[in-house]
């Protein structure tokens, strides 16, 4: 299965995001066809959870997984660590107090 390139993929997701009517901000913009995508959910209290799409070793199959979830101190260093490990990477911030983000709806993974 073909892959979206990083750039479209992100601009995508933000445009779903909107039409759902939550608010979404790219913080940390990575290379446009091949970075790495982590998508910190912050929940308005402090809190928040990290989430990156993992390919299942065994089927090749694509889903969105918790990278980490606590603080957002703890989150900060998550992502700075990410960021050093990962040039390339880029980081998307959705505003839920509600935890939503649309990532395990179909189409997303990919």
């Amino acid at each position: 299965m073909a892959r979206l390139v990083a750039d479209f993929w992100v601009r995508a997701y933000l445009a779903r995001l909107g039409q759902a009517n939550i608010p979404a901000y790219v913080v940390r913009r990575g290379d446009a066809t091949a970075g790495a995508v982590i998508v910190r959910v912050n929940r308005l209290d402090g809190t928040g959870v990290l989430r990156q799409r993992a390919t299942d070793p065994l089927t090749g199959a694509r889903h969105w997984m918790d990278l980490a979830e606590g603080e957002d101190g703890a989150l900060d260093a998550v992502i700075a660590r990410q960021s050093r490990a990962d040039p390339d990477l880029w980081v998307i911030e959705i505003e839920a107090p509600d935890g939503r983000d649309l990532l395990d709806e179909p189409g997303l993974a990919d």
